[in-house]
């Protein structure tokens, strides 16, 4: 009987002191007061108590809207998703923010948050690069729109990360059709590579694979085909072998060159006998 009378004490204890301990935020959040719902959710914002912040701040909304206070629940309602991590909805409410409070002082930084949410979203470079791309876009319009913010600089270096990127997936990509022996695929794919990044640090690299593929490309075709195949390999070598003089690819192109202009020949000579 003892027993069953303590335990129960204890029970009723743990449970007022869970509750007493709930109840402050249980009792504002169901306050009914906007006033002193967003008094506590700034004070839960500043001690970076992100989540219980974000409640109040949804319960009062619509009860300041239109209001100067309006502006504030807004701008650190959005900055609650993005603390939290949840970047999707952080830039959808960044970009509401910019367009809703053009005249802010904070719509420069709550455009920039727009684009560095998306950023934050943007996946390693093997899976799909669609943020990625809507990040290099948000933080050009950014650029454009704020030529002399001190952001500039920082959205420069982003879009250089995320540009590097996107080049390693396209290459790795054009490398997959080389490794499965698709050449014209991967010539396509090396070439397009150098279209998309002129200024690509691999560009002999690459330049060199088109070659190495062409060659493979002629060598593996049917013999109607060798002749033209091969003419194409050799224009290619030859313009690799001027631009790069002294490169780390130049005694191989050299190698393939003098094969496939051996080829060619008998090739020629073969038709001139016919």
């Amino acid at each position: 009987m003892k027993n069953s009378l303590l335990i129960t004490l204890v029970g009723l204890g743990l449970c007022l002191l869970s509750t007493s301990c709930k109840s402050e935020f249980e009792r504002i959040r169901t306050s009914g007061d906007p006033e002193t719902i967003l008094e506590k959710a700034h004070a839960y914002y500043e001690a970076e108590e992100y989540l219980k912040a974000q409640t109040l701040y949804e319960l009062i909304v619509s009860s300041y809207r239109g209001r100067p206070e309006a502006e504030m629940i807004s701008y650190n309602y959005a900055y609650t998703y993005y603390n939290l991590g949840r970047y999707i909805l952080a830039a959808y409410y960044f970009d509401n923010f910019a367009k809703t409070y053009g005249a802010s002082q904070y719509q420069e930084e709550a455009e920039f948050m727009h684009a560095y949410s998306n950023y934050k979203l943007s996946p390693i470079y093997r899976l799909d690069q669609t943020y990625t791309l809507k990040a290099i876009e948000a933080l050009e319009e950014f650029a454009n729109q704020h030529p002399t913010s001190e952001r500039v600089s920082e959205c420069n270096q982003l879009i250089d990360e995320m540009r590097q990127k996107l080049e390693l997936k396209d290459y790795e990509a054009a490398n997959l059709y080389y490794d499965l022996q698709q050449y014209q695929s991967a010539i396509r794919s090396y070439e397009n590579l150098l279209i998309e990044f002129p200024d690509t640090k691999r560009a002999e690299e690459i330049r060199f694979r088109v070659i190495e593929s062409a060659f493979l490309l002629a060598e593996n075709s049917f013999v109607e085909r060798q002749e033209e195949r091969y003419s194409d390999m050799v224009k290619r070598a030859e313009a690799f072998s001027s631009r790069y003089r002294g490169g780390d690819y130049i005694i191989e192109v050299q190698e393939m060159l003098g094969d496939a202009q051996k080829r060619l020949k008998q090739l020629q000579d073969v038709r001139y006998q016919k």
